[in-house]
């Protein structure tokens, strides 16, 4: 098999890549990972090389959508069978889409965000968001269920910043002009996990450490202690490892002719100080791919 990722120096993709290596290995694969490094260009090459090797089936985590409505095309002149693992496709033909349900984690998240800005009385500022492309269907579905959270609390919302080079200058720069832009900004809700430095470090600069809440999606294993210490209100927390461990699964049954659920969603967990020791034990393994304690 050959799994192509978008980037596997973020942490979630990376994670997601042990996932699948474990699941080819426990049921006698020979595995490639190919990391696009966000660049659709190296996706397609990855794949030239995936069909040229006529490998047995392909995992793809795409870059956007749209490219992997490309790579199912080119798969399907090839005959190769796809599983899609995270991000989604805008078209084409693919034996399983393993995802996460973007749209409830985000809205549960932001409810703890809400509860959060309410316990404080700062239910009148605003919320700003860093956002992974929405070009993708799992960005729009979770900008959608976190917009909807806040709208049903009534509270306003700021600028919307899609990341572009997932970097810590990127994030940190996004999260102070919106801070110097909005007087009232009370919190920002980062997409992802990897670049949250970013985020807290532009709120310390800006003088603003108890004044602006950060929230995030996924997680890093630092996590455990920053949300139990306040330092961050909590995270929605997919769960990579097992993504990639079900994407095998499904490849496996598929060509051992078994059955397979087209589109299976895994839940996310909405994890925040009140919740996180009874969770432990789910993070570690599901969430950060921490099979057994060092």
């Amino acid at each position: 098999m050959v799994y192509i990722v978008s980037d596997t120096r973020i942490p979630f993709w990376e994670i997601m890549g042990r996932g699948v290596k474990t699941g080819a290995d426990s049921s006698g694969y020979t595995i490639d990972i190919y990391s696009s490094e966000n660049s659709r260009k190296r996706e397609l090459e990855f794949m030239a090389k995936a069909i040229n090797e006529n490998v047995s089936g392909i995992i793809i985590s795409p870059t956007t959508s749209s490219a992997c409505a490309t790579i199912l095309k080119l798969a399907s002149s090839a005959e190769i069978p796809v599983v899609i693992a995270d991000i989604g496709t805008d078209g084409g033909e693919y034996v399983s889409y393993i995802s996460s349900d973007n749209k409830e984690g985000a809205y549960r998240i932001g409810k703890v965000l809400v509860k959060a800005l309410h316990k404080r009385g700062w239910e009148n500022g605003r919320v700003g968001i860093i956002a992974i492309p929405q070009k993708r269907l799992n960005a729009q579905a979770r900008t959608s269920g976190f917009m909807q959270a806040m709208s049903e609390a009534g509270i306003k919302g700021a600028d919307i910043r899609q990341q572009v080079t997932f970097t810590y200058d990127e994030t940190y720069d996004y999260t102070k002009e919106m801070i110097e832009k909005y007087a009232d900004l009370r919190a920002i809700w980062l997409q992802g996990s990897d670049k949250y430095k970013g985020a807290l470090d532009a709120i310390a600069d800006t003088g603003k450490k108890d004044e602006i809440l950060l929230i995030t999606f996924d997680a890093e294993p630092e996590f455990i202690k920053l949300i139990p210490q306040g330092v961050l209100v909590g995270s929605a927390m997919q769960q990579p490892y097992l993504m990639g461990q079900e994407a095998v699964r499904a490849m496996d049954n598929h060509l051992h002719g078994k059955k397979v659920e087209k589109n299976l969603q895994l839940p996310i967990l909405a994890v925040s100080a009140e919740n996180i020791v009874e969770k432990l034990p789910i993070i570690k393994r599901n969430v950060l791919g921490i099979e057994r304690e060092k």
